[in-house]
């Protein structure tokens, strides 16, 4: 009996200092936060999703066939990416608000979804197939919204093609792997032993974004992450300094992708706040 209540006990100690730790930390993120635009999006005034037909189809490219989705049909072209292993579907309910806006492009990058899978990829290819697209598409100056690779992507596409983008919001990106909060990795390298992907292998060691290649970007930029994203807010503030004249929030509260793949009310207020102004 008394050995019982001695690890009853041990185990109710472990917990509270858990919890006290949780909190500690809750309190050090939200001070942090608070000193690069701790915002929270407003989505009781919007108006209702798009609602008809959309638009899908496939574009041959260079080394790919990529499928995409067009929402609406005013407005400034917008593009939407989605993170990896995402499709269409990962922003189809954000697309349905931006398209009260924008003629909305939501593409599915290599080796993704219904896009064909030419073997490789990394960051470098697929700004390269989003280069392509807005070329075929004879899209000028479009915007351009990422969520998480899809982040990284519009950072690599900015600073690869400079007078490509009218401007840019970046969520969720990281500059190298070595940011991410280390459960996250963690993570992928056991699906990755369960199941080898090579979408995974990317995420563990791509992307590799320093000042330089930053300071090429030219184009409006807004970084934008979640108060508990998987990477470390340094690095979030550490993109945002690297680019010159851009804007950084944290959105209070959010994950990696609460605001955006999650949420479609506030991915339309985030990206009409910021295009709005250019």
């Amino acid at each position: 009996m008394k050995k019982s209540l001695k690890i009853l006990t041990a185990v109710g100690c472990v917990a509270l200092t858990a919890v006290a730790g949780l909190g500690v930390w809750q309190i050090y993120v939200r001070q942090q936060s608070k000193n690069y635009n701790l915002i929270t999006l407003d989505t009781s005034n919007i108006p209702e999703p798009v609602s008809g037909s959309v638009i899908e189809s496939d574009v041959e490219l260079s080394e790919v066939k990529m499928h995409y989705a067009v929402y609406g049909d005013k407005g400034h072209d917008l593009i939407l990416v989605h993170g990896n292993g995402g499709s269409k579907k990962s922003l189809e309910e954000a697309a349905l608000y931006l398209a009260n806006d924008y003629k909305v492009y939501v593409i599915e990058s290599r080796c993704h979804g219904q896009s064909s899978d030419p073997g490789e990829i990394s960051y470098e290819l697929m700004a390269k197939d989003i280069k392509e697209f807005c070329d075929v598409m004879k899209l000028e100056k479009p915007y351009l919204m990422g969520h998480s690779d899809g982040g990284i992507n519009a950072l690599t596409v900015a600073y690869t093609y400079p007078e490509l983008l009218g401007g840019f919001i970046s969520c969720g990106a990281n500059s190298v792997p070595g940011e991410f909060k280390p459960y996250f990795p963690l993570g992928v390298k056991v699906m990755n032993l369960l199941k080898p992907d090579k979408l995974n292998d990317m995420m563990l060691t791509l992307p590799d974004i320093d000042a330089e290649k930053l300071s090429k970007i030219t184009c409006p930029a807004y970084i934008v992450a979640g108060e508990y994203d998987i990477m470390w807010l340094s690095d979030t503030v550490f993109i945002h300094e690297s680019i010159r004249d851009s804007k950084v929030a944290i959105i209070k509260g959010a994950n990696h992708g609460s605001y955006i793949s999650q949420d479609g009310k506030q991915a339309y207020v985030l990206a009409r706040d910021f295009f709005s102004t250019l």
